[in-house]
Parts: C-alpha cells; sequence; structure tokens
C-alpha cells in the first residue's frame, strides 16, 4: 500500500498536470481578446475619426498620444469596480516626434458617476497633449484630474485649440454613445498600462515605454487599422 506521502506526492503531480494543461486554451483565448480589442479600437477610431464636426484636427496634431478604449457598458461601471481596456499609441521617439507606434494595451477604472452614460455601450477617445501626461501613463497607474489634468474635448474640425481649458489639460477626453459624439467627464478613474495584455500581445514581458517609444517591438497587424488612421488623420511632425 503507498504510504501517505506517495499518495500525497501522485495527487499534488496531478493537478500541476491538469493546471498546465487547463492555462494553455485560458492564455489562447485571452490573446485573442486581446487582439480583438486592438482591432475594435481602430474601428472605432476610423469611426470617430470619419465624423463631421469630430476632433479638431488642430489638437489631434498637437497630441503626443492617443488612447482608444471601445465599448465600455454601463453594467460594468458601478462605483470603484468599473473596468474597460483598451490600446495607447504615442507619437515615438524620446521627443514624441515620429510616426505612431506600437500600441501598449490599457485598462481604464472606474472610479466616479462620469462612466455612468445612460447603459449602453460607450467608446472613449483619449487624447494626451504633452509629455508630462503620457509619462506619467506609461509608467503607472494614473488618477485623472489629480495625478494627470483632463478635460472636456471641444469639437469640430475648425474649433479653436488654445482655449483656456485645452491649453491647461494634460488629457482630453471624447466619447461616443448611440451614435452621440460627446466629451465626457473621467475625472476620479485610473489609467494604467495592461502588462499582462502587452506580455500575450508581443509574447515577453515588456514595459509600456518600451513599446511606445523605444520601437522595442513590431507593430501587430491587428494594430495597423488604428495607425493608419491617425496617419490619415493627423500631420507629421518628423
Amino acid at each position: 500500500m503507498k504510504s501517505k506521502a506517495a499518495r500525497y506526492l501522485a495527487l499534488m503531480t496531478m493537478i500541476a498536470v491538469l493546471t498546465l494543461f487547463n492555462s494553455v486554451p485560458t492564455r489562447a483565448h485571452d490573446g485573442a481578446k486581446d487582439e480583438d480589442r486592438l482591432e475594435n479600437s481602430g474601428v472605432v477610431a476610423r469611426e470617430l475619426m470619419n465624423i463631421p464636426d469630430d476632433i479638431p484636427q488642430k489638437l489631434l496634431n498637437k497630441a503626443d498620444c492617443v488612447i482608444v478604449i471601445p465599448s465600455v457598458l454601463k453594467a460594468a461601471f458601478i462605483v470603484g469596480a468599473g473596468y474597460g481596456r483598451g490600446a495607447m499609441t504615442c507619437r515615438s521617439g524620446e521627443n514624441f516626434r515620429g510616426p505612431w507606434s506600437a500600441p501598449t494595451m490599457m485598462a481604464l477604472e472606474g472610479g466616479s458617476y462620469g462612466l455612468q452614460i445612460g447603459g449602453q455601450a460607450t467608446d472613449f477617445i483619449l487624447l494626451v497633449m504633452n509629455r508630462r501626461g503620457a509619462n506619467a501613463i506609461l509608467s503607472s497607474k494614473v488618477k485623472l484630474g489629480a495625478d494627470a489634468t483632463v478635460a472636456l474635448g471641444p469639437f469640430g474640425r475648425d474649433a479653436e485649440a488654445d482655449t483656456d481649458a485645452t491649453f491647461r489639460a494634460e488629457i482630453l477626453t471624447y466619447s461616443r454613445s448611440r451614435g452621440l459624439f460627446a466629451g465626457i467627464s473621467l475625472e476620479g478613474s485610473t489609467l494604467r498600462p495592461d502588462n499582462e495584455a502587452n506580455q500575450r500581445i508581443y509574447g515577453k514581458k515588456i514595459r509600456a515605454r518600451e513599446i511606445v517609444l523605444h520601437n522595442e517591438v513590431a507593430v501587430p497587424r491587428s494594430a495597423r487599422l488604428l495607425l493608419d488612421t491617425l496617419t490619415q488623420h493627423s500631420s507629421n511632425r518628423s
């Protein structure tokens, strides 16, 4: 008869093997969802950039980075428990003057009622307007309105891009809900790089800063629509 120690060892071995085999499909499923988020981010960017009287051209040209969070649902945004995922791309290089970079995956976590709109799916686009805001977001979690100043983005291709609010804000926020394009306050919410999703997308542990600023990885195919859309609608700084 096997000793208790031998039976225990056999049980632990079986559990370890089952855990290993069960984790592989889970990682594959999560990776597919990450790819879908990148593709959806491109679709959202293209649709919103093609809306008449959309994000002013001057502001997009001034932005160092763009964050797209597609299809956030109110049901997921009970105060303190909200969660949305998307992607962030920046003009590459330390001086933010290069072409739009490979994206880092991002997480938006709700901390205020500003995220609770209507009850239907809502898409978000955030323009990061200066290096301080970009560096803060790429380094760690930031609280909007506290660690980074945030304002509602103005509309219209010919809208004045140098009003007091937009001039001071580090991040300008836009949303689309039921086809209606509008500004929305995200004060109290937090933004952070989604490092686990980045590892699944790029196949290795890598920091958001290395992805976006240092060209450490190739652009995923699922991100091409996002980058092509931004390139089409913004001027080249180089």
